[in-house]
């Protein structure tokens, strides 16, 4: 299952855009800002700056958090909330790209947590 997490949903309405910027809204409100993003097919993610939410971190989330995307209002919805984006193991900046362990640590959080029904 978590190799999944890496990858949008067909539904989520990606249209090629730079989704830096964008606001994220969780299932409980608003978590941040999209700082950098990735849609490269099977690694995809948004790095996000929560601000003041969990004083300044940035968050990396998987892909396949996201359910749509506005791109009139520049707005992410993902299926989370913000507690469960609260809890993930920490964003490394040094780790996110090359490191294994820590994607498959990232990707087992998600994918076991699942989003809310």
């Amino acid at each position: 299952m978590t190799e999944n997490v890496w990858s949008y949903k067909p539904t989520a309405g990606l249209t090629g855009a730079d989704l830096t910027g964008y606001k994220v809204e969780a299932t409980d409100g608003s978590i941040g800002k999209v700082d950098k993003h990735s849609d490269e097919v099977g690694d995809a993610y948004l790095v996000l700056d929560t601000g003041v939410w969990i004083f300044g971190k940035e968050v990396l989330l998987p892909a396949s958090t996201v359910v749509s995307i506005d791109p009139e209002g520049q707005k992410i919805f993902v299926d989370r909330t913000k507690q469960q984006i609260k809890d993930a193991p920490e964003f490394d900046q040094d780790k996110h790209l090359g490191d294994h362990r820590y994607r498959d640590e990232l990707g087992t959080y998600y994918g076991t947590i699942g989003p809310l029904a």
